[in-house]
């Protein structure tokens, strides 16, 4: 069963769909025993920073998702879902995220001719990980985004983007899988990615 993470988020209906066709048990939730009986979670994210912890907080969720990725469960964070894992985030001001890898989440630079928030389909690029297993070299995918995580360990950045400047698009830190692009809306890259998380 895989738990799909309610945290006053936006897009949970399409990343319950998502998953299902992918042939996924999902079961959208905010109770902590059941993500502590899950086999597996998926924290998607729209919105803001604080307000996503907010959520968190409010439903008693910050243990449990710590201990379920202590515990070596599959983790899935998309986009907020990736963020959070961080220490920080400096989106209208500065808030502690959920501490499981160090790191910071930053504000793209303003630069001359580009665009925030970074909207639309960007290719990725990085390592063969398991959950871009069967896609081509450098798929395209969905990003909606002002903020972007950096990471103080270089090691774990899976895959990249760029927007002015390359940035972290994915991440990999053993059982955890995050990524700041949204698979749900990524069509049938998005769906190979979702289908290789339920089969992991």
């Amino acid at each position: 069963m895989i738990a799909l993470v309610d945290a006053c988020s936006g897009n949970l209906r399409s990343v319950e769909r998502a998953l299902a066709r992918a042939g996924g048990e999902v079961v959208r939730t905010r109770d902590p025993e059941v993500i502590r009986r899950a086999d597996k979670i998926v924290v998607p994210g729209q919105g803001a920073f604080a307000m996503f912890m907010r959520g968190l907080v409010d439903r008693d969720l910050l243990d449990p998702l710590r201990d379920a990725i202590a515990s070596g469960k599959p983790y899935l964070g998309i986009c907020l879902g990736l963020q959070v894992l961080f220490d920080a985030s400096e989106e209208h001001g500065e808030h502690v995220g959920l501490g499981i890898l160090p790191g910071r989440v930053v504000k793209f630079a303003a630069t001359a001719g580009l665009k925030v928030p970074h909207m639309g389909w960007n290719q990725v690029r990085g390592v063969g990980d398991a959950m871009m297993a069967g896609l081509p070299e450098a798929p395209y995918v969905y990003f909606v985004h002002s903020y972007h995580a950096v990471p103080a360990d270089r090691a774990i950045v899976a895959l990249e983007a760029e927007h002015g400047t390359p940035f972290c698009a994915a991440i990999r830190k053993d059982n955890v899988f995050a990524c700041q692009f949204h698979p749900e809306k990524s069509q049938a890259v998005g769906l190979a990615i979702l289908a290789n998380f339920v089969r992991a």
